[in-house]
């Protein structure tokens, strides 16, 4: 299902083919294109970025590395039990800088999102990426991570070699990470699944992605007893980029291409380039002691409670 904003997008395109002179009708569709990228700047349309966080044409993990980094060499499996093709990584070079970078990577056809499970890892993929994220602190290098995932598969092998022990093995180890960590959400950044491989020093995120506890079908199917709500129960999750910047929960929200990243994915790149060059440069400065402290007390900040 498209958008508003890329159903109008699309109508002012064919009303431009069909009349180029009709200047006063592309002008008003404009303008409510305008109207409404607005509203999602103000984050109060939250179904339109769930919509657009999941564009079936919304750049993924593969199209970032290959637009970010100046070199990238792939590594694979967990050296327990096999590779998880959902999730992808290895060594690369980001301007000057040798970093690791591993996210979730999606497929754009019934065959590749077959062979890449829809994006949801296996416990295989979380060990992978920690087995590289390891690596990486090894060898002293900074680690970056894309987040692009509904969540983790929660298929009974998947329970059975230990889902849930990967993902909390994998939140212990990352905050223990003696390198520079830098998170991006590139679209989805679903419960556990997303969390595994999103601590980090800072958390960025792409302007339509959305990052949530629970997707808002779920949310719907447990409160209201179906997937009808799936609107309302993403307004009250809070979970755009906008609602989580006041949280707190994040640190920064990337802009993205007018339109949306779908809309021009190498404008999308170089502008999160830029962004992920800038923090690395920051969070660069301080030693490994002070990053640990700095990393811990940010996530304890996180969250209110009474005593």
């Amino acid at each position: 299902m498209n958008s508003p904003v890329e159903e109008l997008v699309q109508l002012k395109e064919r009303v431009r083919q069909l009349s180029p002179e009709a200047a006063v009708e592309i002008a008003e569709l404009e303008e409510r294109i305008a109207q409404l990228e607005t509203q999602l700047e103000k984050g109060t349309l939250a179904w339109d970025h769930v919509q657009l966080s999941r564009h079936e044409q919304r750049p993924y993990t593969l199209d970032y590395i290959k637009r970010i980094f100046n070199i990238f060499r792939p590594l694979h499996g967990d050296r327990k039990y096999a590779d998880d093709t959902a999730m992808v990584g290895g060594l690369a070079v980001l301007g000057d800088r040798p970093i690791m970078v591993l996210g979730q990577q999606k497929g754009r056809n019934t065959k590749e999102r077959l062979y890449r499970n829809y994006g949801m890892s296996k416990p295989e993929g979380y060990r992978k990426s920690i087995r590289l994220m390891k690596l990486a602190e090894k060898f002293n290098r900074p680690i970056v991570t894309f987040v692009d995932t509904p969540g983790a598969y929660p298929g009974m092998g998947a329970e059975e070699r230990g889902q849930a022990e990967a993902i909390a093995y994998n939140l212990r180890a990352m905050s223990r990470l003696r390198v520079p960590i830098i998170v991006t959400i590139l679209g989805e950044g679903g419960s556990g699944g997303a969390l595994a491989i999103g601590v980090g020093d800072r958390i960025l995120m792409l302007q339509h992605s959305i990052y949530s506890v629970i997707s808002p079908e779920s949310c719907s199917a447990i409160l209201w007893k179906d997937q009808q709500h799936a609107e309302q129960a993403a307004h009250s999750l809070k979970l755009t980029a906008k609602d989580l910047q006041r949280f707190g929960v994040i640190d920064e929200i990337v802009p993205e291409p007018p339109e949306g990243a779908h809309a021009d994915w190498d404008q999308a790149a170089s502008i999160l380039r830029d962004h992920l060059i800038r923090n690395l440069d920051e969070i660069s400065r301080l030693d490994s002691d002070e990053l640990l402290k700095v990393r811990r007390e940010k996530f304890r900040r996180l969250g209110t409670f009474l005593e």
